[in-house]
């Protein structure tokens, strides 16, 4: 008997209103995300991953109840979290928490790593007293920062270190699930493996659980048990890793991974690259059927017409597209 889903995303949508005129009336509405549907177990990573304004960092958000779903359903530990008041999930809140894609906007200016970390304890109650003192010296010490580094500011910090005070704070409140939207994105290339290292550390001791936010392939790839590709809103293909990267079968996962260099020089040169035409359409206005199908190589007449269904395509792989096959990626 398997354990139950600790994340259960179901048709989740969500539109933004559009306002103008004198009279501030709705005139559009934004699509942000459509029927977007996935599951977390205990203790597993889902990377969702695509361009820029697919809907990835909006759908992150509702999961925590930051941004209110126009509709569908999200459950965490089998409890709704859509149309809840604040108040009514703030119990939930110390379960699921967030890391930011900017470690310095993040972090309060005016207040010392020691008030930072300890913040949500105040908040929250769990820990009172003298022991949150010795609680945030071991939140410091999980995520490798020096005992000398409590009583610091952010902007004494580098990049890599202020992501690591910013993780300490989401483990605070002992969480079970942490959203991280784009966490390494904004720093350097040697001090992201850093990070993406504590974050494996940190599940494999602490039984997290991860949705795993980002546009960087290479790093979805490490961390990731199971990868979702969304496009205008839309999951476009679902599975695992291993599944996904060497056989992608929407043509949009394929051109994603066509862009992702590969460290031997020679294999480099003999790929041939998949360059999408044209610019990624409005969310205000998209395209019927298959919103893929303005920039898709293989689109025809039924691609316009008829939106394609997520279909499983064996090996837990579902795409949608009604022309999905394999292409292998070395």
């Amino acid at each position: 008997m398997t354990d139950a889903p600790i994340l259960e995303v179901t048709d989740l949508v969500k539109d933004f209103s559009i306002r103008g005129g004198l009279f501030q009336r709705e005139v559009a509405r934004v699509s942000a995300v459509a029927g977007v549907s996935f599951s977390l177990a205990k203790g597993a990573t889902l990377g969702l991953v695509g361009e820029s304004g697919c809907g990835k960092s909006t759908t992150g958000r509702m999961v925590l109840g930051l941004i209110p779903a126009t509709s569908g359903s999200v459950k965490f530990r089998g409890e709704e979290i859509v149309g809840r008041s604040n108040r009514s999930l703030r119990p939930l809140r110390s379960k699921i928490q967030i890391v930011f894609q900017d470690p310095y906007a993040s972090l309060n200016p005016r207040m010392t790593v020691q008030g930072i970390i300890g913040e949500p304890m105040a908040i929250h109650g769990n820990v009172k007293g003298k022991a949150v003192g010795t609680r945030v010296k071991e939140l410091m010490e999980l995520c490798h920062l020096k005992p000398e580094h409590a009583n610091r500011y952010p902007h004494e910090f580098s990049g890599g270190q202020r992501q690591r005070i910013g993780i300490a704070r989401c483990l605070a409140l002992d969480p079970e699930l942490l959203v991280l939207d784009e966490p390494v994105s904004a720093l350097d290339v040697s001090i992201q493996a850093g990070v993406v290292n504590l974050l494996e550390g940190l599940q494999d001791e602490l039984g997290l659980a991860y949705v795993f936010i980002a546009h960087d392939l290479s790093v979805v790839r490490h961390i990731c048990d199971e990868i979702a590709v969304m496009y205008l809103g839309k999951i476009v293909e679902r599975g695992d890793r291993t599944t996904v990267y060497q056989t992608p079968m929407h043509p949009y996962t394929q051109a994603l991974l066509s862009a992702v260099p590969v460290p031997d020089p020679r294999k480099e040169r003999q790929r041939q690259r998949i360059v999408l035409q044209g610019d990624v359409p409005s969310p205000v206005n998209p395209p019927s059927g298959c919103r893929f199908r303005t920039r898709c190589w293989k689109a025809q007449d039924i691609c316009a017409t008829t939106e394609p269904e997520l279909k499983d395509h064996g090996n837990g792989q579902v795409v949608a597209c009604h022309f999905a096959e394999v292409q292998a990626v070395v």
